[in-house]
């Protein structure tokens, strides 16, 4: 049990709105209290959820200046990409010839190494804003997949690096079987499976019991290529209700492969197959046809958009906009980490579609927070995250509204989402702890440098 303490937030964005001069008082990792003091607050409204009784600040209240968000949930990574930052860019091809790269990354790696690239990429996030992440876990084996004495090692060294990196981590182990629609796995794929779904369960049921206040034991299903359709229900089972997300309909071949070999496309397998519904997520969901949308809007599965790792690849553009209108929660993620800045990922989604559409005005800034706050944290199974309220976890995400990028722009919700970057943020708190402060970045770079730069070089 902590204390009290209490913060003055110059501007921050409360229920929807930002306000001017907030009081936050936070006991034991959560908000306690939250009050507007200056303009546009709600002292003479009636109380919300999330603004109490007024309180005047000591004079020694710690003041944030700048403007202030909840925490930033990345809710799609493979912390292991992060490698392959700047070093693909040189190729011409596709998706596929990309992941040739990948695999040489993934067969490199052991628990210890693991650990390490994982916690400078967590360290990174944080610095971003980012305060939980879902990562897409299938990197579980040796390399000619033969498990480790601890046949979790590899997923323990995820979680332990999301702890020591000061954010909360939703691993989402993944099954993945095989190299596409029934062949076995192959290559670096080895180390993915577990050779069954029922294998899988039996592996990660001993994962289950890490659940704790910043652990979420999730579950996933690579994609409806890696996992046979008789092997998805027994995922779907042993997940017992838990997070659920799946690669969707990422790329064309995928969509025109699953039609040859089932009939149906991507989405309506999933359908078929009971494994869409509320906790599910669909990550990337570019592919879709009218109907796909129609399915996963009236299942109220979320759809997962990681515009700059979709472009980087040259995936396409997802039809953002349909899906949400047809009951699909939308959520972020950086995915393959060609840049970790959620700022950007919530502008794509918007700059994305007016590309598509060659007309402006898709969402609005405060739908795109919406999407990388609260929703993205539900999505992940952490229960109570993602607003500036009472009872919610206390995660303080604080921007400097000075810098070339921000300054003359308003300093409100259009300033986080159009104009903000990473580099911006001077300050985050994640359940009432600081952990990363202004002047922190310099230090994770040279971490990330010497992880990096020492995996490349023993390749």
């Amino acid at each position: 049990m902590t204390g009290p303490s209490s913060y003055v937030l110059e501007r921050a964005w409360v229920d929807g709105t930002v306000h001017d001069d907030v009081l936050v008082t936070i006991e034991d990792g959560v908000f306690t209290s939250v009050t507007p003091m200056g303009r546009n607050s709600r002292l003479d409204d009636e109380p919300s959820s999330s603004l109490r009784e007024f309180h005047r600040p000591a004079d020694e209240t710690p003041r944030l200046a700048g403007l202030t968000l909840p925490g930033l949930a990345n809710c799609h990574s493979h912390a292991f990409h992060r490698a392959l930052r700047g070093r693909t860019q040189r190729e011409r091809g596709t998706f596929w010839t990309w992941r040739e790269r990948m695999y040489a990354v993934a067969a490199t790696l052991d628990p210890d190494a693991y650990y390490a690239l994982a916690r400078a990429t967590y360290r990174e996030m944080a610095a971003a804003g980012i305060t939980a992440v879902g990562e897409f876990h299938y990197l579980h084996h040796q390399p000619d997949g033969t498990p480790y004495d601890d046949p979790n090692a590899m997923g323990h060294a995820l979680v332990a690096a999301a702890t020591d990196a000061g954010i909360r981590i939703a691993l989402l182990d993944t099954c993945y079987l095989s190299s596409g629609f029934g062949a076995p796995v192959e290559g670096a794929q080895l180390r993915y499976s577990d050779g069954s779904a029922a294998a899988w369960a039996v592996r990660t049921a001993q994962l289950r019991g890490n659940d704790t206040d910043g652990v979420v034991i999730g579950a996933a299903i690579h994609s409806v290529r890696a996992v046979p359709r008789e092997q998805v229900g027994a995922v779907v089972a042993a997940n017992r209700g838990g997070p659920l997300h799946v690669h969707l309909s990422e790329q064309v071949a995928e969509n025109e492969a699953c039609l040859a070999a089932y009939g149906l496309t991507p989405t309506q397998l999933l359908a078929q197959l009971g494994a869409l519904g509320a906790t599910t997520s669909l990550v990337h969901a570019t592919h879709l046809t009218d109907e796909d949308v129609r399915l996963i809007g009236a299942s109220g599965s979320t759809a997962c958009f990681c515009p700059t790792t979709e472009r980087d690849l040259g995936d396409g553009v997802g039809p953002s906009r349909a899906l949400h209108d047809a009951g699909s929660p939308l959520t972020l993620g950086s995915d393959s980490h060609a840049v970790i800045d959620l700022f950007e990922e919530m502008r794509a989604v918007e700059l994305d579609e007016r590309l598509a559409t060659q007309q402006r005005g898709h969402w609005s800034a405060a739908e795109l927070l919406e999407a990388a706050t609260a929703a993205g944290h539900a999505s992940l199974g952490f229960a109570r995250s993602g607003r500036i309220a009472v009872g919610e976890r206390a995660d303080l995400v604080t921007l400097d509204t000075a810098t070339p990028r921000t300054a003359g722009t308003g300093a409100d919700e259009n300033t986080a989402v159009f104009a903000a970057a990473a580099e911006d943020v001077t300050q985050v708190m994640v359940d009432g702890r600081v952990v990363v402060r202004q002047g922190d970045r310099h230090e994770i770079g040279r971490e990330l440098d010497a992880v990096i730069g020492a995996l490349w070089k023993a390749m």
